[in-house]
């Protein structure tokens, strides 16, 4: 693991006994000693604490930085209001999904974060559109924090009152505990909670103050993985791809009805034809009967035994103390309630398709006064 990344939480986890794997060219934290079910028990209940430093953080500066994001994603970003944060897709030429990032307008540019495996691909495309046009500053001097739970709003309202006063999707430059940080009231676990991003140098303090909370657990990115199962969130390199539209997976939502008049995004051809007339296969939710978990690349069949697509993830879920699964399966049997079995060690395992999520949000939208 010497060659790997580490985060500025590194001694921490240590200390804190976690299992370290290698993980998108990082040393990350999987579980911690309470082991995976506990720390997504401790999200769901209460607050957990998460590091996603390993994940890409950029500036983006300049008046119309908005409208040259979108040459790049499907999303309505010009319509966004300072401060607003809103999940898109880099989409390729061919409709695929190059990647899932989170856009913020900012009162002078624009804020976005991407994922971990794809920060350097993600960053060089976005370098290509925007400069140089507009200022493109990778932040490598800036940890980020995830405190995600039914009382994360509470417990950082203590280190920062202004923080309870957001609401989900919304971001701001507050002052928490002392140190300057960027917080914004979002995650990726289905619960409230907050991505806070803060300097290196005080990513330690500030995550030792929250864990010195008696409400606050450390959690890795095993219970991340259980968790966003749960809440029927797609994974890259797993349920969305690069061979993935943003409607075969089920993200027609993301997308505005202005890029779609429009018709000047990339892959929009195809991305329009089906919002029009359908994709050919579909992301859904699986109920496996059983209380074995069917993990990825299960074959999925129809009664007949034709095999109709493959789990793209799949756990055993504790909220639900089942296993659940999302899969790309033909759009023919994608409907709710249509019965499926997946192939599990050569045997058909009934189960059943659902709506998603598997666990409810429990987003906070209401802003408070």
């Amino acid at each position: 693991m010497s060659d790997l990344r580490t985060t500025p939480l590194f001694a921490l986890h240590q200390e804190l006994g976690a299992r370290m794997v290698p993980f998108a060219g990082w040393s990350m934290p999987v579980q911690y000693p309470a082991g995976i079910i506990a720390e997504h028990r401790q999200c769901r209940e209460k607050a957990a604490l998460f590091d996603v430093s390993h994940m890409g953080q950029l500036e983006i500066a300049g008046e119309g930085a908005a409208g040259r994001m979108e040459t790049l994603v499907p999303a309505d970003i010009q319509a966004l209001a300072a401060g607003r944060a809103r999940y898109t897709m880099l989409t390729a030429a061919d409709g695929g999904i190059l990647d899932d990032l989170i856009v913020t307008r900012t009162p002078d540019g624009l804020f976005v974060v991407v994922n971990a495996g794809c920060r350097d691909e993600d960053t060089a495309i976005i370098r290509k559109a925007m400069e140089p046009d507009f200022g493109v500053r990778e932040l490598g001097g800036r940890a980020l924090l995830a405190l995600q739970g039914p009382m994360a709003a509470d417990i950082l309202e203590r280190l920062c009152p202004s923080a309870n006063g957001l609401a989900f999707m919304q971001s701001a430059e507050l002052d928490v505990a002392g140190h300057a940080c960027r917080v914004s009231r979002l995650g990726y676990t289905g619960e409230d909670g907050y991505e806070i991003s803060v300097a290196v140098e005080a990513a330690e303090p500030l995550a030792r103050i929250l864990l010195d909370m008696d409400e606050v657990g450390p959690a890795g990115l095993g219970a991340r993985d259980s968790l966003r199962l749960e809440a029927g969130l797609c994974l890259y390199g797993h349920d969305i791809d690069i061979s993935t539209t943003p409607i075969e997976a089920g993200l027609r939502w993301t997308i505005g009805k202005r890029r779609i008049a429009d018709r000047d995004f990339p892959g929009h051809e195809r991305i329009i034809a089906e919002i029009h007339n359908g994709p050919d296969r579909r992301l859904v939710g699986l109920r496996p009967e059983g209380r074995a978990p069917v993990r990825e690349g299960t074959e999925i069949q129809d009664g007949d035994g034709r095999i109709v697509g493959r789990v793209t993830s799949g756990a055993f879920s504790p909220t639900l103390g089942a296993p659940v699964a999302m899969a790309h399966v033909e759009s023919a049997n994608a409907a709710t309630g249509t019965r499926l079995q997946a192939i599990l060690r050569g045997k058909p395992v009934a189960a059943e398709v659902v709506k998603l999520p598997f666990v409810p949000h429990n987003y906070h939208r209401q802003e408070k006064a």
